[in-house]
C-alpha cells in the first residue's frame, strides 16, 4: 500500500519523457557527513580541467606558492585560471596522467603543511559590487560547473543582451546512482548555496528562481524549502528518474519547454547551475576564495569505508582510497563520477579535478560484461532515450562511418546518458558507438 502510494506520488511530480530507473545505491554514503580529507604528500594540479582552452602555467619549478595563488592563467574567454590548492613548493611543471586518459600538463606541488592563504585574496561586500564585478570575481576564482561538466560559470553568467535569462534553475537532483556529494552539501551547507543563489539571481536579473531536487532526498527538500520560505526561490520536488539532472531534461521538467536541437538553454531564456556551483560562487565573491576544493563521494562495494570527502583539487585517487580504509577487494572497475556517465580509469595514479563529483569502485561481479548480441528491434532504447532519438539507427550509421546520415538522425543531440545501453537486452554498447559517431561528425566539420 505504501509502495503504491509512493509510486502515485512520483507520477504527480514534475519530470520529462523517457528515462530509466536504475537502483540509486545511495545508501552507501547518503547518511555520512562531509569529512575533510587530509592533505596528501603531493598534489598534481592539471591545467586542463574545464571545458574550453586549458590554462597556461605561470609558475616555475622551485617556486614557493601560497594557497589560492594562480598557477595556471586562463587563455581566452571560455577558460579559467587554476590555483594552488595549498601552500608549498612547485616540484614540476610537466605532463602527468590525467583522468581524460592521457598525460596532460600539470603543476606538481609539495605541501609545506602550513596551508597559508595568499594575502591577495580578500573578502568583499556583495552589496557594493556591480553585476560585472561579481562575474569577474567568479572568473578569477576559476569557478566551473560542479555537476561534472566543468563549464566556466562566468560564461553562463554573461548571456548576450538579445538572450536575457528569465528563469534560473539550480540543479540539486544528483540523479547519478551512488553519488551523494550534492545531497550532503544541501544538508550541511545550505547557507553557502543560498548565498550563491542570491548572487546569481542578482547578476542575471531574473524573477523566477527554482531549486530542483529529486524526491529521494526528502530531508534536503524539507530543509531548503524551510530556508527559502518567504523568498522568491521556489523548491520543486522532481520524480526519481534518470537522467532527471541532465540540463535539458531538468529544464523540460521545470518549465515544460524544450531547448531547440543544437541550441543552448539561453535560447529559451533559461540558465542552469549546480547547487555546489552556487556555493563556489559565494566563496569566490564573499570570501575571495578560488575553487581549490570540492566535495567528492568515494563509494561502492569495493571500498572499505565509503565517505563524502572535502578534497583538494589535485589529490591522487590512491590517497582517497587510503583515507577511506583501503580496498575491500580488487575493483572490477574504477569510475570517476557515477556509473552512467562517469569515466572509467586504468588505475589510481590520476588526480581529482574540479569536476570530480565521485570515485566509484565496483567489484568484478558488479561489472561482468555480457557478450554483444544482435539488435532484436525491441525499441526499448527508443522508449528510454530522454532526447527522443533512435539510438540503434544512429549507432548503425556510426559503425559504418556514415557520419552524414548519423548527423541527419540528430546524433549530436545525444547527451551520452547511457540510458539506451542500460536497457538494451542485447548488450549493444550504444552510447559508446554513438560517441564515436559524434567524434566523426565533428572531425568532418573541422575539415570542411
Amino acid at each position: 500500500m505504501c509502495a503504491a502510494h509512493n509510486r502515485l506520488a512520483d507520477m504527480k511530480r514534475k519530470t520529462f519523457a523517457g528515462g530509466i530507473h536504475p537502483p540509486d545505491n545511495k545508501q552507501w554514503s547518503a547518511h555520512l557527513a562531509i569529512e575533510d580529507c587530509p592533505l596528501p604528500a603531493e598534489l598534481i594540479v592539471p591545467l586542463a580541467q574545464h571545458i574550453g582552452a586549458p590554462s597556461v602555467p605561470c609558475v616555475e619549478v622551485g617556486q614557493q606558492v601560497l594557497k589560492g595563488q594562480v598557477v595556471g592563467s586562463a587563455k581566452g574567454f571560455v577558460s579559467v585560471p587554476v590555483h594552488a590548492p595549498t601552500s608549498g613548493e612547485v616540484l614540476a611543471v610537466e605532463k602527468r596522467p590525467h583522468p581524460w586518459g592521457m598525460a596532460l600538463p600539470a603543476v606538481v606541488i609539495r605541501p609545506d603543511g602550513e596551508d597559508r592563504w595568499s594575502p591577495e585574496l580578500q573578502p568583499a561586500d556583495p552589496g557594493e559590487l556591480s553585476p560585472e564585478q561579481i562575474v569577474e570575481k567568479v572568473r578569477q576564482a576559476g569557478v566551473v560547473g560542479m555537476g561534472g561538466a566543468a563549464f566556466p560559470a562566468h560564461v553562463k553568467m554573461s548571456p548576450p543582451p538579445e538572450k536575457p535569462i528569465k528563469t534560473l534553475i539550480f540543479n540539486g537532483v544528483e540523479c547519478e546512482p551512488y553519488l551523494t556529494a550534492d545531497h550532503r552539501m544541501m544538508l550541511e551547507e545550505p547557507e553557502r548555496i543560498l548565498q550563491g543563489v542570491a548572487l546569481l539571481q542578482y547578476v542575471l536579473g531574473v524573477e523566477r528562481v527554482v531549486i530542483g531536487i529529486e524526491a529521494n532526498k526528502p530531508d534536503a527538500i524539507a530543509l531548503i524549502s524551510e530556508m527559502c520560505a518567504g523568498t522568491p526561490v521556489e523548491v520543486i520536488s522532481l520524480e526519481v528518474k534518470y537522467p532527471q539532472g541532465a540540463e535539458k531534461q531538468l529544464i523540460n521538467a521545470v518549465t515544460g519547454r524544450e531547448v531547440p536541437s543544437g541550441g543552448l538553454p539561453m535560447d529559451i531564456g533559461v540558465a542552469v547551475h549546480n547547487v555546489s556551483t552556487a556555493a563556489a560562487v559565494a566563496d569566490a565573491v564573499v570570501h575571495g576564495r578560488p575553487l581549490i576544493e570540492r566535495v567528492c563521494t568515494v563509494t561502492g562495494p569495493a571500498i572499505r569505508e565509503p565517505k563524502n570527502l572535502r578534497i583538494r583539487i589535485g589529490t591522487l585517487l590512491s590517497h582517497l582510497v587510503d583515507v577511506c580504509g583501503g580496498l575491500a577487494e580488487e575493483p572490477g572497475k574504477i569510475i570517476l563520477g557515477g556509473p552512467m556517465m562517469g569515466f572509467a580509469q586504468l588505475g589510481f595514479d590520476v588526480p581529482a579535478t574540479r569536476g570530480t563529483s565521485g570515485l566509484l569502485l565496483l567489484r568484478h561481479e558488479d561489472v561482468d560484461p555480457q557478450p554483444e548480441g544482435p539488435c532484436i528491434r525491441c525499441a526499448r532504447c527508443v522508449q528510454a532515450c530522454p532526447m527522443n532519438l533512435l539510438p540503434t539507427t544512429i549507432a548503425a550509421y556510426a559503425r559504418r562511418s556514415l557520419s552524414a546520415e548519423a548527423a541527419e538522425y540528430r546524433a549530436m543531440d545525444c547527451i551520452e546518458c547511457g540510458s539506451c545501453s542500460y536497457v538494451c537486452p542485447s548488450s549493444i554498447p550504444l552510447v559508446q558507438v554513438i560517441r564515436f559517431g559524434k567524434a566523426a561528425i565533428l572531425a568532418k566539420k573541422r575539415k570542411e
